[in-house]
C-alpha cells in the first residue's frame, strides 16, 4: 500500500519548516526538481549479457515497440522520463516518422540517435581508427544513416562511443589511427543540421587492452574541439579507473562549454553498467554539486542526462526506476547546498565547514520533496512500488514469448 495523500502532506510540511529554517525555499526547489528530464535507454530494456554469454529475463522487450513501451511505463511512474535513446540498427524500422508517432502516443519522445560501429565483423580491427579506407567509409556512412534517422524522428544528439583501440603493441600505428579519427569525427559533424550536436564518448579500456583511439575526457575534448561547435564530450561515469574524481572532469568541462552530457550507470572497479548510485550516491550528489554550482555562478549549460545499464540480475523496468529515483536524490540534494556557507566556508579556508555544508545537504531526507514534485506532475509519489501493483510485469512476462522475427538487440 503506497503514501497516502494526508502522509504525504505531513511529511512535506515537516521538511518545508526544516528546510526554511535554512533559509530554503522548499516550493522553489520543487519547482526546479519538476523540470528534470532523464533520457532512458531502448536497450536498458532487453535482453542483455557479458561477454560470456546473454541472459534472458522473462519479460525483457523483444524490439523497438516494446521497449518504447517499457520506457513509457517508467516516465509514467516517475514523470521525469519524456524520451528514449535508441540504437541503431538494434531499433531501425521502415517508417521512423511512423515510429515516432508510437512514441507520442505511449506519452514519450525519440531522444539520442546511437550509432553502432563495434558488432559487425568488419569492425574488428576499428571503424573510424580501421587502416582500411573501406571500413572508415562504411563507418561514416553508418554516421549519415543515422543522421537521417534523427530529422526522421526530431532527434537534436547524435550519441557516439568506439570501441576502436588496439590489443598488442605494434598491431597499428597510434598517431594513423587519432589523424583517421579527426578526419572522420569531422565529417559526422559537418554533415550534422545546425541546431543538433553530436556527443563524444570516451572509454579507457575494453574491448581494447593495449590502447584505445578515444581513451579518456581529454582525448573526447581534443576531438570535440577539432570538429567545431556541435561537437561536445559525453561523460559515462562507467568508464573511468578506479579512483577517479568525475565531479573535477565535469567541472572543467562546464567550464570550457564541452560537457554535453552524460550517461548515467555505476561501476565499483571499471565498467560495470550498474544501477547509477548502487554503489556511490554520494559521488552522484557531488557530481550534480558541481553542475548545480555552476549554474548558480551562471554558466549556461545545455546537458542531456541520459541513462546508460544493461542490467542481467535485476528486472529491467525496476532497475531503471530505481536509477531515475537515485539520480533525482542527488540533484535535489544538490539544490539544497548552502551556496553562500559554502562560499563563506571556502573564503575562510575551512575545509572542515565546507566539507560540512555538504554533508548537511547531502543528509537530508528528500523524499517527501521528489514525491510531492512527482505527484504535481501527475505521477506516482512511490514509482517502484506503484509500479510493482501495476500488473504490468505480469502482463508483459506472459505475453512476451519466444523470439520475433528479425528483431536485433545485444543479444
Amino acid at each position: 500500500m503506497g503514501i497516502s495523500q494526508e502522509t504525504l502532506q505531513r511529511q512535506f510540511a515537516a521538511l518545508a519548516a526544516d528546510l526554511e529554517l535554512r533559509g530554503i525555499d522548499i516550493n522553489e526547489i520543487k519547482a526546479q526538481l519538476k523540470t528534470q528530464a532523464i533520457e532512458t535507454p531502448s536497450w536498458g530494456y532487453g535482453n542483455s549479457g557479458t561477454r560470456f554469454g546473454v541472459f534472458k529475463q522473462d519479460g525483457a522487450a523483444r524490439d523497438v515497440h516494446e521497449r518504447l513501451a517499457d520506457a513509457a511505463q517508467v516516465h509514467k511512474v516517475t514523470g521525469v522520463c519524456p524520451t528514449v535513446a535508441l540504437h541503431i540498427p538494434w531499433d531501425k524500422v521502415d517508417d521512423f516518422a511512423a515510429l515516432k508517432q508510437e512514441a507520442a502516443d505511449l506519452g514519450v519522445g525519440i531522444g539520442a540517435i546511437n550509432p553502432n560501429v563495434f558488432q559487425a565483423a568488419d569492425y574488428k580491427l576499428g571503424s573510424f581508427g580501421h587502416r582500411d579506407p573501406a571500413v572508415r567509409q562504411k563507418a561514416l556512412d553508418h554516421m549519415y544513416e543515422c543522421i537521417d534517422v534523427m530529422h526522421q524522428t526530431d532527434s537534436k544528439l547524435l550519441s557516439l562511443w568506439f570501441a576502436d583501440g588496439t590489443n598488442y603493441a605494434g598491431q597499428a600505428d597510434i598517431t594513423s589511427r587519432k589523424r583517421w579519427f579527426e578526419e572522420c569525427l569531422k565529417g559526422t559533424h559537418d554533415a550534422l543540421p545546425e541546431d543538433s550536436r553530436m556527443l563524444i564518448e570516451y572509454k579507457f579500456f575494453e574491448p581494447a587492452f593495449y590502447h584505445t583511439d578515444i581513451a579518456d575526457w581529454g582525448m573526447a575534448l581534443t576531438f570535440a574541439n577539432k570538429c567545431g561547435s556541435k561537437a561536445e564530450v559525453l561523460v559515462d561515469l562507467g568508464h573511468h579507473p578506479m579512483g577517479t574524481n568525475i565531479e573535477h572532469i565535469v567541472a572543467f568541462l562546464i567550464d570550457e562549454g564541452k560537457l554535453g552530457g552524460f550517461h548515467f550507470n555505476n561501476r565499483k572497479y571499471a565498467d560495470d553498467d550498474l544501477t547509477i548510485g548502487s554503489v556511490n550516491l554520494y559521488e552522484v550528489f557531488l557530481i550534480y554539486n558541481e553542475i548545480v554550482g555552476a549554474e548558480v555562478r551562471g554558466a549556461e549549460t545545455n546537458i542531456a542526462y541520459m541513462i546508460d545499464q544493461s542490467h542481467i540480475i535485476k528486472p529491467k523496468i525496476e532497475a531503471m526506476i530505481q536509477s531515475v529515483l537515485n539520480i533525482q536524490t542527488a540533484y535535489a540534494r544538490a539544490l539544497l547546498v548552502d551556496r553562500a556557507a559554502l562560499a563563506a566556508a571556502q573564503d575562510e579556508e575551512d575545509a572542515v565547514g565546507g566539507e560540512e555544508v555538504l554533508r548537511n545537504a547531502f543528509d537530508t531526507d528528500v523524499r517527501p520533496l521528489l514525491a510531492m514534485a512527482r505527484v504535481e506532475l501527475g505521477a506516482e509519489a512511490e514509482p517502484l512500488e506503484a509500479f510493482r501493483q501495476s500488473g504490468y510485469y505480469a502482463g508483459i512476462a506472459e505475453a512476451r514469448q519466444g523470439e520475433l522475427e528479425g528483431a536485433a538487440s545485444w543479444g
